[in-house]
Formats: structure tokens, C-alpha cells, sequence
């Protein structure tokens, strides 16, 4: 029989299974967290998007739920004031290297970054950070897939599914720093139908940055 452990998270008594996420466990229960990057089956979590931070009694400084292991009683705020100021300028700087034109993108109305400006109140525009954009607008080098990456997030969730669903990496992160993109590699005309059949990486994108040719 699983053990059980009971958290408090926002003044909220949650009983969950021991050494459940908390990211996970939250999400669960009904208590949203912002988060881009984390995927259940994926351990360790990634932790790349630095949205899903929480405060813990005990630990100092706030943490990403998504790191979390519940293996003991925990207090959790979600809502503390450093809590909302570190996610408030990780989605600014988001928004600095992001194409805002929702009228225009598949995802509009089911945008995870549309969700997350709502819920911390704040409108999809990078503050005082200046913006930077990539070139191309569109990468076109897969056989199947048309790339944006002034909406891409790297999340890492396309990568990830890519490397679940194939044998042979075909998405893969490539270049460094605010360059970085998904890139494709090793795919040539004889293994793009297995691409073709597969539409993983374009349903688990939050933002639409991958679509179908």
C-alpha cells in the first residue's frame, strides 16, 4: 500500500502519495503553478522554464515545484511576493525573445504563455527588456515540420517526446545562449514518413511553434 503524506500548500491541506512531485501533486489538487517545461514521465525534472517556483518552509529562497519531491509534511505558498517577482520577470524575459502576434497563431486562446500572463496579471509585452529575434521568422529544413523560433519557448517538450517516440534523435537543441533553437539533425528523405506520421512534438508544444507543412 502506497504511503501517503499530507502538504499544505496556500492554507490548503492535500493529502498525496509519498515521493509524489509537488509541481505534480499541486497541478492535481487543483492549485495552479506557472509552469512551460515539466512532463510527468520525465525525470529529473527539467526545470529549464524557472517558472514554477514555490517557497517551502524550511528551505531558503523559492524553489521550482517541479524539483520537489514530497517525501515528508510540507508548507508550501505559491503566491508569496518573490515568488510572483521571479515569475513576473522570467516570463518578461520570455516575452523579449517572443513573437507576440496571437490574432495570427494556431495556439491563441490555448496558449500556455496567454495562461500565465493572465494568471500573474500582466500583459504579453517584455517591460523595459529590449527585444530580440532570430532570423529566419521560419526554419523550413525539416521535411514535415515548418519551426518558428520567435515563438518557440524551449521548453524542451518537442526534444523530449522526439527522443521517446524514435529511435534516432531527430529534434534536438542546438546553438547557445539567447541563439539557441530546436534544430533537426539525421533526417533524410527515406525517414521522413516516420516523421510524417507522427505528430508529437506539434501536439505537445505550448505555443505552436511547430506545425505541419
Amino acid at each position: 500500500m502506497t504511503e501517503s503524506v499530507s502538504i499544505t500548500v496556500d492554507d490548503k491541506t492535500i493529502v498525496v502519495a509519498k515521493g509524489a512531485n509537488l509541481l505534480s501533486a499541486s497541478l492535481a489538487n487543483g492549485i495552479y503553478i506557472p509552469h512551460l517545461c515539466y512532463m510527468e514521465h520525465l525525470q529529473p525534472a527539467a526545470a529549464s522554464c524557472r517558472l514554477c517556483f514555490v517557497e517551502v518552509d524550511g528551505r531558503s529562497g523559492p524553489v521550482p515545484a517541479c524539483t520537489v519531491t514530497v517525501e515528508e509534511p510540507l508548507t508550501v505558498r505559491t503566491d508569496a511576493p518573490a515568488v510572483r517577482r521571479l515569475q513576473k520577470a522570467g516570463l518578461q524575459l520570455l516575452l523579449s525573445v517572443h513573437r507576440v502576434e496571437c490574432k495570427n497563431c494556431p495556439a491563441n486562446r490555448r496558449c500556455e504563455l496567454q495562461r500565465i500572463a493572465k494568471f500573474l496579471k500582466v500583459g504579453l509585452k517584455p517591460g523595459k527588456l529590449a527585444q530580440r529575434f532570430k532570423q529566419p521568422e521560419i526554419d523550413a529544413s525539416h521535411p514535415c515540420l515548418n519551426y518558428y523560433p520567435n515563438r518557440c519557448v524551449l521548453c524542451g517538450k518537442c526534444v523530449h517526446v522526439c527522443r521517446a517516440q524514435h529511435r534516432d534523435v531527430v529534434l534536438t537543441f542546438a546553438r547557445r545562449g539567447f541563439d539557441t533553437v530546436v534544430g533537426c539533425y539525421g533526417l533524410s528523405g527515406s525517414s521522413a514518413p516516420s516523421c510524417r506520421d507522427c505528430r508529437a512534438c506539434i501536439d505537445v508544444c505550448p505555443v505552436s511553434a511547430l506545425l505541419p507543412k
